[in-house]
């Protein structure tokens, strides 16, 4: 998923639901008695705000398929 563009799913304060993204890093996230591990990925937005990086989950990702237009 890194280099993927994304849709978030899932608002959170100064993100709105739907903000276009760049997924730049996945990194491995675990706790102690979790089964199985978990990846957390930074998403670099396209926000006008200062603090344009965060992190979410997969489940709060919907990878946007890019097409080229022909002209």
């Amino acid at each position: 998923m890194i280099g993927k563009l994304v849709r978030i799913n899932r608002a959170s304060i100064g993100v709105p639901k739907g903000t276009l993204g760049l997924v730049t890093k996945r990194n491995l996230g675990s706790r102690t008695g979790d089964e199985r591990p978990w990846f957390v990925y930074e998403v670099l937005l396209c926000l006008p705000s200062a603090h344009r990086e965060r992190r979410y989950l997969e489940r709060d990702l919907e990878e946007v398929e890019v097409c080229s237009a022909n002209l």
